[in-house]
């Protein structure tokens, strides 16, 4: 089986990030209408500005023109992940306790496959979320192997 678009270029952007002292979020590669759109999410604790999405952008560029790993003509775009940033790897999960987060399960827990609520704990397996049901406050174990997706969550 062939390597996936998001692993070539997770390997050919890695080594750029890192030089520049931030972190790899994510890389989607999705056909939206007739265009397709590489997209690389990069941050920092201080978060990024343009010039950090340009600098990246310009050498992956160059790097995915030289290696010409995708066939199809594609739009490449660097950002930050904004304030809903999603949570892919476990250490994603230990440096958002304490905050909102929106989580989707594969199968249901308690009969729900959607949680909202802080993040209140995370054991490297389990993850705890503390959701509220009107006006009182319960915890909900969620096996770390059975999220779907999660992402930071805006609450207002």
């Amino acid at each position: 089986m062939s390597k996936k678009v998001t692993d070539t270029v997770q390997e050919m952007a890695q080594p750029i990030v890192d030089s520049l002292q931030l972190e790899l979020v994510d890389i989607e590669f999705v056909k939206e209408g007739q265009s397709w759109f590489l997209r690389v999410f990069i941050d920092s604790d201080d978060g990024v500005d343009i010039e950090e999405c340009a600098k990246v952008s310009e050498a992956l560029s160059e790097k995915l023109d030289e290696a010409d790993p995708i066939s199809q003509n594609y739009f490449l775009e660097v950002s930050s992940p904004g304030a809903e940033r999603p949570l892919k790897k476990k250490a994603d999960f230990e440096k958002s306790l304490g905050k909102n987060v929106y989580i989707k399960t594969y199968e249901p827990i308690e009969g729900v496959k959607v949680f909202e609520g802080e993040l209140a704990e995370f054991d490297g397996q389990t993850v705890t979320v503390e959701i509220t049901i009107k006006t009182r406050k319960k915890r909900i174990n969620i096996p770390y192997d059975k999220i779907a997706n999660a992402r930071l969550a805006v609450t207002f």
